[in-house]
């Protein structure tokens, strides 16, 4: 893995959950790391833990809805040879009701998933696609095949995601750069749990962020789309028709898993 995305990486949401998973195989297999993320804690703890594998680790406490936050990131690689991006920040869904909501928290949900993904990817990609390999990671989600209530706007730009990603892959392929959008399902993540997510409901797929962070790496070269933790068929059923059965049926499911509003 090293001779190919090596000898560094960079983890936009490298802190907990999913992206803690990916930090630690990526130490195991050699490549030294910048971890990005906004809770200074969670930040320094991951980076510790790896450090101790005896890798280099640099950290940058960053909101990724914060003015160019690629600027200060290039503060931190410029210099490094990345080859690999994995960008999995894209968690702040703002559950609300589209025409009652806040434009701005909104925006932010934008911000994060595509402006800032943009930004990432088409820098790190530039410069992959000069020295002729490395890889993109770009972390997606099942909301982006289906149009969801109180998350219209996140299930929106995931779906913009999966089909960047898919063009994105086409692109790069010649130049040796490898794509790929990991779609994943309910995971257990710390911020799932923030969000009081029902994940023991009896028949839900709940995978664990150490199987999605292995499915991953091991499918990088995969792409343009890998859909993790076994939901391959949930996600070619969300993308079936007809749509308003779909989406209603979805609608009935999701409300089961969210916590009781009293």
């Amino acid at each position: 893995m090293i001779d190919t995305y090596g000898p560094w990486a960079v983890i936009a949401g490298g802190s907990e959950g999913v992206g803690a998973a990916f930090a630690h195989r990526l130490a195991d297999a050699g490549l030294n790391l910048v971890l990005i993320a906004r809770k200074p804690g969670p930040l320094a703890e991951t980076a510790e833990a790896v450090r101790a594998k005896g890798v280099e680790v640099r950290t940058v406490e960053l909101d990724l809805i914060s003015p160019d936050p690629l600027k200060t990131v290039r503060e931190v690689t410029d210099g490094l040879d990345v080859g690999l991006m994995i960008f999995n920040a894209g968690a702040n869904s703002y559950g609300h009701e589209f025409v009652t909501g806040d434009l701005e928290r909104f925006q932010g949900v934008i911000d994060l998933n595509i402006t800032a993904q943009l930004a990432f990817t088409h820098h790190f990609g530039a410069l992959m696609k000069e020295r002729g390999r490395g890889g993109l990671l770009l972390v997606g989600s099942l909301a982006g095949y289906m149009g969801q209530a109180q998350i219209s706007i996140y299930s929106a730009v995931k779906a913009f995601g999966r089909v960047f990603a898919e063009g994105l892959w086409l692109e790069m392929r010649e130049h040796g750069v490898d794509v790929l959008e990991l779609v994943l399902g309910v995971t257990r993540t710390p911020a799932m749990e923030r969000a009081g997510l029902n994940m023991d409901m009896p028949g839900l797929n709940v995978a664990e962020p150490d199987d999605i962070a292995r499915e991953g790496l091991e499918h990088l070269k995969d792409g343009p789309i890998w859909v993790a933790g076994g939901n391959y068929k949930a996600a070619q059923k969300r993308a079936g028709f007809p749509r308003d059965r779909l989406v209603s049926g979805a609608h009935e499911a999701m409300k089961k898993m969210l916590p009781d509003p009293s």
